[in-house]
């Protein structure tokens, strides 16, 4: 008989950390990869790419915890790191996410779930998402910002290491968290795919995301707890069989 865990309890400060530690990662590395000399063959500047792409993913996932009251019990400090996280990720604004995310919960994969589509064409699809998502007033923050900092930093380097890896970001998030858990038909009551286990590549493509019926099923669990969902569920399915 497996042991539960709790996982909705004991977030703080575990939750704040981790949310802390992403933030100042992604702004190191921006900082770093903003002065490093971009060169085409040199390895590294893929490599930054890759790790500034999954640190701005990271973002993402911690204001998606907040939107769940996920990285602290305290609102105030939540929905702080929240929307910070979000304003980070190329002005994303949280509390435009907020309603729009919890509306995916309420009314997955029908017609009003912003973040599906009945079409399943990927590219239809993710234009859809996009549009529910994108604001002109991102936009325009992001020309102004772009336009200031040029004056300082090299606008290959805000093009290679700033925005580009936001838009692969977009991209990882929809593919990982939304397209492959939603697509075609499921008979569970969360209309949600979940990856096969291997915790490394479901931490690498999407900070557990993979496992997304675990998400739907326990949304009360941050996503550095989502393994030990897919475990239980795992161990669950074992014994039933």
């Amino acid at each position: 008989m497996p042991k539960f865990i709790n996982h909705t309890s004991d977030i703080d400060p575990k939750g704040i950390i981790i949310a802390s530690l992403i933030i100042i990662l992604w702004a190191i590395s921006l900082v770093i990869l903003l002065f490093f000399e971009l060169n085409w063959t040199n390895p590294l500047t893929y490599l930054g790419i890759l790790i500034q792409t999954h640190l701005y993913t990271g973002l993402f996932i911690t204001a998606h915890d907040a939107m769940h009251g996920l990285v602290s019990r305290n609102k105030r400090v939540n929905h702080a790191f929240g929307w910070l996280s979000a304003i980070l990720f190329s002005y994303n604004f949280y509390w435009k996410l907020f309603p729009k995310h919890h509306e995916h919960h309420r009314y997955v994969a029908t017609d009003k779930d912003p973040d599906y589509h009945a079409s399943g064409n990927f590219f239809i699809w993710y234009l859809s998402f996009i549009r529910q998502y994108v604001t002109i007033w991102q936009i325009l923050l992001m020309a102004v910002t772009f336009n200031i900092l040029k004056l300082f930093l090299p606008t290959e380097n805000l093009i290679v290491f700033w925005m580009l890896p936001a838009i692969l970001a977009t991209l990882q998030l929809f593919y990982f968290g939304t397209y492959r858990p939603h697509m075609g038909e499921s008979d569970n009551v969360h209309h949600s795919h979940t990856q096969e286990k291997n915790h490394l590549w479901a931490f690498v493509t999407c900070y557990f995301f993979g496992y997304h019926f675990e998400h739907h099923d326990s949304p009360g669990t941050p996503w550095w707890r989502l393994w030990q969902v897919k475990e239980e569920n795992l161990q669950l399915t074992e014994k039933n069989q």
